[in-house]
C-alpha cells in the first residue's frame, strides 16, 4: 500500500456553543476532526497554538466572514497584509489557517450548506492500492485510494471539492521497450461522486479508472494529490505494460458461398485459455454490422467466422475478458482487426483479328515555291493591266492620240580630207539633193501621228 503524509498544520479545536447561555468546551482528543455546527457558532480553546478550519458553502456563493469573539470581523481579503492569516477562497469552500487564534466563541457568516461542518484539517493520508504486476495493452484497471485526515476517515461528501487526486504514468526511457521518451501519460482523477467506477458517493474512499492505451513498455506510475494548501506526489515501482497475449490468422474464402475465418490464438503462457471470451462487432463492406461473443473452453485458439461479402474493407472491434495467471480477472480493449479485399479485374474479351492494312508509298514532296518570284510576276502583271487600261480609256473614250516623242542623240562625223575632185563633186552634188549642210533639223525625225 502506497502511503504519504500531507502535514499541513498541527493545531486543537474546541467547539460550540448549544444556544445555552453557558458553553461548553470541547477539547479535541486526536479522535474528532469535524464538528458539527450550530447557528454557525464554534468555540476555540486557549491551549490552539494555530488551526485550519474548513467550511463548505454553496459553490459560486461569496467567501464566509469569521467573527472574533471581541466582535471583530475578518474578511478573506485581509489574508493579503496579515501574516497570522492564511485564506484560501475557492468555488465552493474557504481553507483558513490561523495562527495564536483569540480564544473563545466565534461565528461564522455566509452562505453555508446546512450539513456543513468545522473541519479542523490535520494530517492528510492517501492509501493507494498496488498495481498488479502483469498488466497488459487495452486493459482496464480500477484502483481504490483512501483520504483520512489524522488517521481516519473523512465522511464529510464535500471534501471531494478539496483533494484532487491524480494518477500519471511516466515513461522511465528503457530503450529496450517501445515507449522510449513517450513521456508522461495522464490517465485518471480519483472521483467520490459514486459515477464510473466509484461505488459510494461521499464516503470518503475514491475510486479512479485506469484505460491502458499507451505504448506497451516501462512505466513508472505516480499519484498525486493537491490541496488548496500544499501538492505532494508518491512515486511507485515501475510495472511493466506488456502487449496482449493474442494473435491473428486469417484464411480468406475463394468462394462467396462460404465465411472467411479469423483464428484468435491464445497465449497460455500470460493468461489462462480457458477463462478468455471474446466480444465485439464485426463491421462489412456493405455498412452491415454484426455483434459477436465467443464461448470460453480450453483450446489455445478462437474461431470467428466472417460472412464473404465479396470485395472491399473488413474491420472487427474485439473486447477480451478473462484471468491471466496470477489469478486476476482483467478487461481488456484490443487494437481493431482490418483486412481489405481487393477488386477483382474484369476479364475484356478478346478483339477480332485486325484486317491487314496496305502501306501507300508516300507521294513526292510537292517543289518549293519561291515566293519573291510570284510576287515579282504579279506586281508586274498588275502594273501592265493599269497601263493597257490607261491606254485604252484615252484612245477610246477621250479619242486623244499618243503621241511620243522620241529625240535621238546627235551624231557628229570627223570629215576625211577628200582627195582629189571626184569626191568632192559627190559630196557637192549630195548636200544639193539634201539641202544645206548647215540646216540641222535634219537631224530631228518627227514622229508625230497626224490627226489624219
Amino acid at each position: 500500500m502506497k502511503r504519504f503524509c500531507l502535514w499541513l498544520s498541527i493545531m486543537m479545536v474546541s467547539t460550540f456553543v448549544v444556544g445555552a447561555p453557558s458553553v461548553t468546551v470541547l477539547e479535541r482528543d486526536g479522535v474528532s476532526n469535524e464538528v458539527p455546527l450550530l447557528d454557525n457558532r464554534f468555540r476555540i480553546d486557549h491551549k490552539v497554538d494555530k488551526i485550519s478550519l474548513l467550511f463548505f458553502r454553496r459553490p459560486g456563493s461569496p467567501a464566509v466572514v469569521l467573527v472574533q469573539p471581541d466582535g471583530s470581523k475578518i474578511y478573506a481579503t485581509h489574508a493579503l497584509r496579515d501574516e497570522t492569516l492564511q485564506w484560501y477562497d475557492e468555488v465552493s469552500f474557504d481553507l483558513i489557517v490561523i495562527s495564536n487564534p483569540t480564544p473563545g466563541p466565534w461565528q461564522v457568516i455566509g452562505n453555508i450548506r446546512p450539513d456543513s461542518r468545522v473541519m479542523v484539517v490535520g494530517d492528510i493520508e492517501l492509501n493507494v492500492e498496488p498495481l498488479p504486476p502483469l498488466v497488459f495493452r487495452g486493459e482496464t484497471l480500477k484502483v481504490t485510494g483512501k483520504v483520512t485526515n489524522d488517521g481516519k476517515p473523512i465522511k464529510i461528501g464535500y471534501f471531494r471539492d478539496v483533494v484532487s487526486l491524480v494518477v500519471d504514468f511516466v515513461s522511465t526511457n528503457n530503450d529496450n521497450y517501445d515507449n522510449f521518451g513517450a513521456g508522461t501519460q495522464s490517465v485518471t482523477e480519483f472521483k467520490d461522486d459514486g459515477r464510473d467506477f466509484d461505488e459510494r458517493p461521499m464516503d470518503g474512499v475514491f475510486t479512479g479508472e485506469f484505460k491502458l492505451t499507451f505504448p506497451a513498455g516501462e512505466w513508472r506510475p505516480e499519484f498525486h494529490v493537491e490541496t488548496p494548501l500544499v501538492k505532494r506526489k508518491v512515486v511507485a515501482q515501475p510495472i511493466l505494460l506488456s502487449e496482449p497475449p493474442f494473435d491473428y490468422e486469417l484464411t480468406l474464402s475463394d468462394n462467396v458461398e462460404f465465411d472467411h475465418e479469423l483464428m484468435i490464438k491464445i497465449d497460455n503462457q500470460t493468461v489462462e485459455p480457458e477463462s478468455v471470451i471474446f466480444q465485439g462487432k464485426i463491421f462489412y463492406p456493405n455498412g452491415e454490422e454484426q455483434p459477436f461473443a465467443t464461448e470460453a473452453h480450453n483450446r489455445l485458439y478462437r474461431v470467428l467466422p466472417i460472412k464473404n461479402y465479396d470485395w472491399g474493407r473488413y474491420s472487427v472491434e474485439l473486447s477480451a475478458f478473462g484471468e491471466n495467471i496470477n489469478g486476476r480477472e482483467f478487461m481488456a480493449t484490443l487494437p481493431m482487426y482490418k483486412f481489405e479485399i481487393e477488386r477483382p479485374i474484369e476479364k475484356v474479351p478478346e478483339l477480332a483479328q485486325p484486317t491487314p492494312v496496305v502501306l501507300l508509298p508516300e507521294p513526292d514532296p510537292e517543289p518549293e515555291v519561291n515566293t519573291t518570284l510570284v510576287v515579282s510576276v504579279i506586281v508586274v502583271g498588275n502594273i501592265f493591266i493599269l497601263l493597257i487600261g490607261w491606254l485604252a480609256i484615252r484612245v477610246l473614250l477621250q479619242n486623244k492620240p499618243i503621241k511620243l516623242k522620241l529625240k535621238l542623240p546627235s551624231f557628229k562625223f570627223k570629215k576625211n580630207e577628200p582627195e582629189e575632185g571626184v569626191e568632192n563633186k559627190d559630196e557637192k552634188i549630195k548636200s544639193d539633193k539634201n539641202g544645206s549642210k548647215n540646216d540641222k533639223s535634219g537631224d530631228i525625225l518627227n514622229l508625230s501621228m497626224t490627226d489624219d
